[in-house]
């Protein structure tokens, strides 16, 4: 088999950017789930003394059970999936700002970025907010324009 078939096979099979799609949705989006429900189970005292910290009302830290759950479910399941995206994107945007302010330029002990997860995170939102849900979606008709 020569290589320029290997490379026609190769193709074929790997050119599927609606999996790429599902895959970016499920896997930020199921990550994303992990702290909201830990938010949901410990509640929202650290959160709530974040925002406090930052002469914000601390009411705000209810909309990280939007941003860290609701928006998540809809990224997974393909519904409305840029609008939940930008959801994922602002509330990575608050939680950064609140968290690792002051961190822009530090390593961690390992040598890597301090928010090399952040913005992780916010490339993936940004990512599947201009991306769209692809055709592997629960309800296509409620997914945001692909």
């Amino acid at each position: 088999m020569t290589l320029k078939k290997i490379d026609e096979v190769f193709h074929r099979y790997t050119n599927n950017p609606d999996a790429a799609k599902l895959i970016l949705r499920v896997v930020f989006g199921g990550l994303m789930l992990f702290h909201g429900v830990a938010k949901a189970k410990h509640g929202l005292g650290s959160v709530v003394f974040l925002l406090e910290s930052h002469h914000l009302p601390g009411f705000i830290a209810w909309g990280s059970f939007i941003g860290e759950i609701i928006a998540p479910l809809m990224l997974i399941l393909g519904v409305m999936t840029r609008y939940a995206a930008a959801i994922f994107t602002f509330t990575m945007l608050l939680a950064t700002w609140l968290v690792m302010d002051g961190k822009v330029f530090a390593l961690t002990p390992q040598g890597s970025w301090a928010l090399e997860l952040q913005a992780l995170y916010l490339c993936g939102g940004f990512c599947m907010m201009f991306l769209g849900s692809g055709k592997y979606t629960v309800m296509p008709e409620y997914s945001s324009r692909r």
